[in-house]
């Protein structure tokens, strides 16, 4: 099993291309990014990894957890790999955790989008984990997963796929990262704020919403791109958290146009 600082990650496309990071959101997992990865890797040296203290990673965490670490973790990734630079496409927290990498190393940053990520996190998302919490801690950890698609597709997606979700379950049990972790990767994003920071980085980024998210309000990557003076928005309207899940074809065009540096200017 491939591992690097004790992470595990995986590799594809050829290693000759422009190196490109994936970096889930709460869940932390590589396999989050498996409708994206054939056609990213037409182009890239791409590289999926479960965060630490999730899936195949090192579970051990400390006793309080921030984004900075998250980011200190992809720096540590591409320093066992020999990367000196590379583009990020980060979903939600791996989002905040690239914007956390802009900020202190922005030399080894070459693009990075943000997927339904945020500059402070908002109210609405923060009621959001709040239930999610609440289930977690007083209903176990089954009803937090079976609650988890409500936040991440939109409602006829999910009808649509019930059966898949539901044959995903069993798995998602078996292979939970465990409830302290799991408060600590939400105490880390809720914590999270760059406002009056993130201004200059702009050409680098561009900041992807779905108009229909549930868990992080599109205004919130608008805000984002506010705080970074300017970037580029690109709006999916339909699609929900996981609109790369739910999309994978409508997600993969402006990223790789981005990416590819073909993104329309108008």
């Amino acid at each position: 099993m491939p591992e690097v600082a004790g992470l595990y990650y995986e590799e594809h496309g050829s290693p000759d291309a422009p190196p490109l990071i994936l970096s889930s959101g709460l869940g932390g997992s590589a396999s989050y990014w498996a409708p994206n990865i054939p056609a990213l890797a037409e182009h890239f040296r791409v590289i999926a990894y479960d965060h630490r203290g999730t899936g195949r990673s090192d579970r051990a965490l400390p006793d309080v957890v921030t984004v900075d670490d998250f980011a200190d973790d992809m720096l540590a990734l591409m320093d066992g790999l020999g990367i000196g630079k590379a583009h990020i496409i980060g979903h939600a927290a791996g989002g905040v955790a690239g914007l956390a990498l802009a900020l202190k190393a922005p030399d080894r940053l070459d693009k990075l989008i943000v997927v339904n990520g945020w500059a402070k996190a908002d109210p609405h998302f923060l009621r959001c984990f709040e239930a999610r919490l609440a289930l977690l801690r007083h209903a176990g950890v089954e009803a937090f997963l079976r609650a988890q698609p409500i936040f991440l597709y939109p409602a006829n997606w999910i009808s649509a796929h019930t059966a898949e979700l539901d044959a995903e379950l069993p798995h998602q049990l078996a292979g939970f990262s465990g409830a302290a972790t799991m408060e600590k990767r939400i105490a880390a994003l809720a914590a999270f704020d760059a406002t009056g920071k993130l201004n200059g980085l702009a050409e680098k980024i561009l900041v992807l919403v779905a108009d229909d998210d549930m868990l992080v309000p599109s205004h919130a990557g608008e805000m984002l791109a506010d705080e970074l003076g300017g970037a580029w928005v690109e709006i999916m309207q339909w699609g929900g958290h996981a609109c790369n899940v739910t999309r994978p074809d409508a997600f993969t065009g402006p990223v790789l146009a981005w990416l590819n540096d073909t993104y329309p200017e108008e």
